[in-house]
């Protein structure tokens, strides 16, 4: 098993993946700083391309960065990583690469993508539409029929009352409280959530 990163957030996925079984990790970085993480050797790609193997896990916070990985290494098999502490719905869905961290909640007939990170006690209520490469930061609540577009990061602690469609590629500041929809690329702060910046898409 890869996993690609060699930070602090790869430290959460490695215990999760021993928690679940897995142990023949390999740590791979573009620019490791440490010989290694929790007593697995850390390299360049190329440095151990010999021994490739075909199961990865992407360690990376930065949305953008982690979908630029998951493209440049579509030839591996993307593992979903889930903490075995966590009360999911059987009903949900949760795409290929996503990790889902200790104490999350996700509730019946919602969607995670591909590539998220559900972190730590983060709640997902029913019938969420998560896109592909969102980022669900500690204790943040999503209630009911919320949709958050791909590429978005929801601060720590942030609240999404039910029904609301927030775009792709946003920012929801920590500990914001969102009452209403939220267009793309869209920085959000404060309670109520309002609106400070909209980056340019281009």
């Amino acid at each position: 098993m890869i996993v690609y990163g060699a930070s602090g957030h790869a430290k959460v996925i490695i215990e999760i993946l021993e928690d679940i079984g897995i142990d023949n990790i390999v740590v791979w970085d573009d620019a490791p700083k440490v010989p290694e993480l929790l007593g697995y050797p850390t390299s360049t790609p190329v440095d151990i391309t010999a021994n490739m193997q075909n199961s990865m896990v992407i360690a990376i916070g930065n949305n953008e960065v982690r979908k630029r990985i998951a493209a440049a290494r579509s030839q591996f098999s993307f593992v979903t990583a889930i903490h075995p502490q966590t009360q999911i719905s059987k009903r949900a869905k949760i795409g290929k690469g996503t990790v889902v961290m200790s104490g999350v909640s996700i509730n019946a007939d919602t969607i995670i993508g591909d590539h998220c990170i559900i972190n730590t006690t983060a709640s997902i209520d029913h019938d969420c539409l998560i896109g592909d490469y969102v980022h669900v930061s500690p204790n943040a609540t999503l209630c009911g029929n919320v949709s958050v577009g791909e590429g978005t990061h929801i601060g720590a602690g942030s609240v999404v009352i039910q029904g609301k469609k927030i775009g792709k590629c946003c920012t929801i500041g920590a500990g914001t409280v969102v009452i209403s929809d939220i267009p793309d690329h869209a920085t959000v702060v404060g309670n109520p959530g309002r609106i400070i910046k909209i980056k340019n898409s281009e």
